[in-house]
């Protein structure tokens, strides 16, 4: 056998090596600008865990937020916390008495969608980004859409691809301005619906119902505002997005069918968990029947809670084997012994420890990811918006009870904690959700870096929109169709008539000339 001369080995190697490298191309970061419009706190998490990815990648990310949380690397923020009025805290019964009902929020939706559009572009360093001598600062328009179409504007002044991030499920009543399709109101639920899927006459019935008030509501607000007081924005041509991150998984959003552009990329938040502050953690791991978290979120005051409801918690919570952290804002009076209480707890952490029990929400789409990859099972009170419809979404998994938070008493609530802690199939099924949800041929994460440079590299990716994007309402319904063919039925029959007539008629003159 003949000996291998390393020295040529070497030399051949680094000939090979150079060559790769010369056809290997040299990826340039892009240049991103990014827009907040809603003031929640919810939906700046999704928007900035998305914004976090591609500054990981390497790209440069410019961002106009309420929620500044400081510059770093590649990331830079433009504070626009004084062009909104931030709430936070909001009373539960006032919430619910002005956004539950899914009829009476659309009602208000449009107005407050138009303040925050007015808000957006009254930003003097927004207005100059539009000037046309800083077109070509960016390469693409990351934006959260609202239900009055102010992007458009934005994205046909800077002529920029533009790519929505919206942090809940699908805003049915203009899901087909985003991608040209309308979902089917028999099999997809309305994003304000009380139910997962509508599996009764009565809930197709509701379904329907909310879809064609909701989309008539919308559309009537914006013809009403363009015929009396138009802005910029209400004038200019609808551009349809690139690619549409929505916060979506199959375990919070039944399968429905989507275009191609729709990428889910649910549970983007989540983050590896940190650790936990030395009282909270000293007080779930002294408790030997393990721990309920109770929570309402970030913007839901629960010590806004009626006193006859707060009081029906404190005395089933208390009569439990079970330690209850309970995020409550200033000091609880009468409070059971096995609470503890604070402001803040860090719950995404909280909800991986395998000492907790229960999770207590009101069904945000934040801590339904944390609890669905934590495998912990839900006691549901929702209050509004999409929220109803993700805790019935748990519902359908088996890991959750949903309840209405006005009728509640302490015997029901003991029976559903306990029901929910003892039956262990609602743990069984926690942990089957939270298998499936980690079961993914690439992260959240992934698929933002992948396709926000796909859409670039492509100039817009155009291809992946949909052909019902470039038809009118009637065409995409069929109509001008159903028209020709009811005019050719219609036809048919007349002359069939009288070709029957005549017959008629000459057997008549026949049998009278007989």
């Amino acid at each position: 056998m003949a000996k291998v001369n390393i020295s040529t080995v070497v030399s051949v190697s680094c000939l090979w090596l150079s060559v790769v490298l010369r056809t290997v191309p040299i990826g340039e970061g892009a240049r991103i600008l990014a827009i907040e419009t809603i003031v929640g706190k919810s939906h700046w998490y999704f928007m900035s865990s998305v914004l976090r990815s591609l500054t990981d990648a390497g790209h440069t990310v410019t961002v106009f937020t309420p929620f500044p949380d400081g510059d770093r690397a590649n990331y830079t923020e433009v504070d626009t916390s004084r062009d909104f009025s931030l709430k936070l805290d909001l009373d539960v019964m006032q919430t619910i008495h002005d956004y539950g009902d899914p009829f009476v929020f659309m009602n208000i939706l449009p107005g407050i969608d138009r303040f925050f559009c007015d808000a957006i572009y009254s930003n003097k360093q927004l207005t100059d980004l539009m000037a046309p001598e800083a077109r070509d600062r960016y390469d693409l328009l990351l934006i959260e859409p609202v239900f009055i179409d102010c992007v458009s504007y934005l994205s046909d002044e800077l002529r920029l691809p533009v790519i929505y991030s919206i942090p809940s499920p699908m805003l049915t009543a203009i899901e087909g301005r985003f991608t040209g399709h309308m979902s089917n109101p028999a099999c997809v639920s309305n994003l304000f619906a009380s139910h997962a899927v509508p599996s009764t006459f009565v809930e197709r019935l509701m379904n329907t119902a909310l879809l064609t008030y909701s989309m008539t509501k919308t559309r009537y607000d914006q013809l009403v505002t363009v015929f009396t007081n138009p802005r910029p924005y209400d004038l200019a041509p609808t551009v349809s997005p690139s690619i549409i991150f929505q916060n979506s998984h199959y375990i919070s959003e039944s399968p429905r069918p989507v275009t191609p552009n729709v990428v889910y990329v649910g549970g983007i938040h989540l983050k590896p968990p940190k650790t936990i502050p030395k009282d909270i953690l000293d007080f779930i791991e002294n408790s030997p029947q393990g721990v309920i978290f109770f929570t309402f979120g970030s913007k839901i005051k629960v010590s806004s809670l009626p006193k006859h409801i707060e009081q029906s918690f404190k005395e089933a919570l208390a009569n439990i084997p079970q330690r209850v952290l309970w995020k409550y804002e200033g000091e609880m009076k009468d409070k059971p012994k096995n609470v503890m209480t604070r402001k803040w707890f860090p719950q995404r952490e909280i909800l991986l420890h395998p000492k907790v029990k229960l999770f207590i929400s009101h069904g945000g789409m934040s801590g339904v990811y944390e609890t669905v990859d934590g495998g912990v099972p839900v006691l549901g009170f929702p209050v509004f918006y999409d929220q109803p419809r993700n805790i019935e979404n748990l519902v359908l998994n088996g890991m959750a009870i949903s309840m209405n938070l006005l009728s509640i008493t302490t015997e029901k609530l003991s029976n559903a904690i306990s029901e929910l802690i003892n039956n262990e199939k609602y743990a069984k099924n926690a942990k089957i959700a939270s298998d499936r949800f980690k079961d993914r041929p690439m992260t959240p994460q992934q698929s933002v870096v992948y396709w926000t440079e796909y859409v670039i590299r492509h100039k817009g990716a155009s291809h992946l929109k949909s052909h019902a994007l470039n038809l009118t309402w009637y065409q995409y319904f069929m109509l001008d169709i159903i028209a020709v063919a009811l005019v050719f039925v219609f036809l048919v029959t007349f002359v069939v008539f009288k070709v029957f007539r005549c017959i008629k008629t000459l057997t008549k003159y026949k049998v009278k000339t007989q």
